[in-house]
C-alpha cells in the first residue's frame, strides 16, 4: 500500500512519538495491564492514520472524452442546480462528494484541460456535509477549461475536522485525469460545478471511487 506524500512526515513523527511513549511506559510503569492498553491504543491510532494517508494508484480505463470523473472517494451529498457565486456567477449543476475520515483523501482532476484559475479562500469550519459549507467554509477553487472551451469548477472544502487543504494545481498548466489535484486532511468534501446541459450519472447517497466513477458527461 502506497502512502501519500502529504502523510510521510506526519506518520514518521507519529511513529517515533508512539514508540518513545511506549518504551517509557514499559520501562517506568509497573502496571502491565496499563502498558498493554497503551500499546494497543497506540497501534490502533497509528493504523488509522496510515489508512487515512493511503494513496492507491488508479488509472481510469474508460473514454475520457466529455467524461467527468469523481475527484474523490466518498458519498454524493448534493446533486442539484445552484447559483455559483465565486467564478461563474450564474446557475450550474453542482455535484458534491463528502469524504469521511475513513476515505482516501487524495483528490484527482475530474476533467482534462488547462487550469485557468486557482484561489484559496478563508472561511469557517462547519461540518462538511452542510449546504453552507460550500460557500462559507475554508476552501480552494480550481477552474479547468477543457479542449472545447467548457469550464469546470472544482472546489475543495474543509470540514469540521479538516484544517488544511493542499492544492497542487497551478494556473496555466495542463491537467489530466489520473493526476492528483490535491489533498484534504481529516474529513472534507469536493464540489464540482458543471454546465446546465451536462448529463449527470450519479444519485444522492451513491458511493464514488476517485478517478474511477464517472459522475457526468459534458455536452
Amino acid at each position: 500500500m502506497r502512502i501519500h506524500r502529504e502523510g510521510t512526515g506526519i506518520l514518521t513523527a507519529a511513529f517515533f512519538i508512539f514508540m518513545l511513549l511506549n518504551v517509557a511506559s514499559w520501562y517506568f510503569m509497573p502496571f502491565e495491564a496499563f502498558n498493554i492498553g497503551l500499546s494497543a491504543f497506540s497501534l490502533f491510532v497509528f493504523l488509522l492514520m496510515v489508512n487515512f494517508f493511503r494513496s492507491p494508484k488508479r488509472i481510469f480505463d474508460g473514454d475520457v472524452d466529455k467524461a467527468v470523473i469523481a475527484p474523490a472517494d466518498g458519498r454524493v451529498v448534493v446533486v442539484e442546480r445552484v447559483y455559483e457565486p465565486d467564478h461563474f456567477k450564474d446557475e450550474r449543476i453542482m455535484i458534491s462528494i463528502f469524504m469521511s475520515p475513513m476515505n482516501v483523501h487524495a483528490n484527482w482532476y475530474p476533467v482534462e484541460g488547462v487550469v485557468t484559475r486557482v484561489e484559496h479562500m478563508s472561511g469557517h469550519f462547519y461540518k462538511a456535509w452542510l449546504p453552507k459549507a460550500s460557500t462559507e467554509n475554508e476552501r480552494s477553487l480550481v477552474v479547468i477549461r477543457t479542449d472545447d472551451g467548457t469550464e469546470v469548477l472544482v472546489r475543495q472544502v474543509a470540514g469540521a475536522m479538516a484544517r488544511r487543504i493542499v492544492t497542487y494545481a497551478e494556473v496555466g498548466e495542463e491537467c489530466y485525469i489520473d493526476e492528483h489535484m490535491g489533498f484534504i486532511k481529516f474529513g472534507s468534501r469536493v464540489d464540482v460545478y458543471l454546465p446546465l446541459d451536462s448529463e449527470v450519472y450519479v444519485d444522492l447517497e451513491q458511493r464514488t471511487v476517485g478517478n474511477e466513477t464517472v459522475i457526468a458527461k459534458l455536452k
